[in-house]
């Protein structure tokens, strides 16, 4: 039976180096889950794939947007369900691999098949949250899904943002739209879920948040900061940077809020993944015991 292995863990746990290892042993392409490496402007502040590392095994979903360019989690679901097929012609075994739980979600489980969104409704929205800013949204949502303002994290733009379009193109509260019923997929499903002890995970965060800066992230985030408004860059590494670049605090400060930021997001992504029953935890060094899981699970 088709098998798609899904490596998942927090960001700086390993799943680099081990979904190259992975793809290496089995024969398979990457497919990545990582909702910041598919701009190509962002390559050190997302730890995006080295040239070396791309060209050992192939990659899927990896620079291939600008930063303008709009992108959702059911966009990724489905363009990897149409790709999958081709890939399995050529291997029963694939592997996706990334950090980015709602993209996770999306193509384990299925999002909720909602309404294309105008992209003239999408321009609009997008201009009164860059004029008014994101509590008139909020303000806004409020009234038209209670409910969903109740749950929704009210400081996220994209998903406040998402959940207008849905409500005004429909008519309808987003909330009265959101099933969560789970899809059945035609392939089975392996997940390995990568996870060290808090104090070396955090050690790595703060080491490569240094090693981003050695490599020329303050430079990377100066040549997209124009594009600051953009939601591609409301992400951890650039946002800091862009408050020093305003004068609002010093570089030393941005940097020790980069990694206290990025420390935080793995601690939330730990919280989601760990949720998952089907998920079979390891730490990245033991490699021998998650290739014997991957045998075991293949051969079932």
């Amino acid at each position: 039976m088709n098998t798609l292995i899904v490596l998942i863990g927090p960001t700086g746990v390993g799943k680099t180096d081990l979904s190259i290892k992975i793809a290496q042993r089995y024969h398979t392409s990457i497919i990545s889950s990582d909702s910041r490496q598919l701009y190509k402007d962002l390559v050190i502040g997302t730890a995006a794939p080295t040239e070396k590392e791309l060209s050992a095994a192939t990659h899927y979903f990896i620079g291939t947007l600008g930063l303008e360019d709009y992108y959702s989690a059911a966009r990724f679901e489905e363009d990897v369900m149409a790709l999958l097929p081709e890939l399995f012609r050529e291997n029963p075994v694939q592997l996706m691999t990334g950090g980015s739980m709602m993209y996770v979600d999306a193509l384990c489980n299925g999002i909720d098949d909602l309404p294309t969104v105008d992209p003239e409704l999408r321009t609009q929205l997008m201009e009164k949250y860059e004029r008014e800013g994101l509590d008139s949204l909020c303000a806004e949502l409020k009234l038209l899904d209670p409910v969903y303002y109740e749950q929704v994290d009210l400081k996220n733009p994209k998903r406040v943002l998402h959940a207008l379009e849905i409500c005004y193109m429909t008519g309808k509260p987003y909330s009265s739209l959101r099933t969560n019923t789970k899809k059945e997929r035609p392939f089975k499903i392996v997940k390995i879920g990568l996870m060290r002890e808090r104090q070396e995970l955090y050690d790595r965060i703060n080491q490569r948040v240094d090693i981003m800066m050695e490599q020329g992230l303050l430079k990377e985030a100066h040549r997209v900061y124009p594009f600051k408004h953009n939601n591609s860059l409301n992400t951890v590494g650039y946002k800091e940077l862009f408050m020093y670049f305003d004068g609002d605090c010093t570089l030393d400060f941005a940097i020790d809020k980069i990694k206290q930021n990025s420390r935080i997001y793995s601690k939330k992504q730990m919280t989601w993944f760990k949720r998952d029953k089907d998920m079979v935890w390891f730490h990245p060094q033991d490699e021998q015991a998650i290739f014997d899981y991957i045998d075991q699970c293949i051969t079932e």
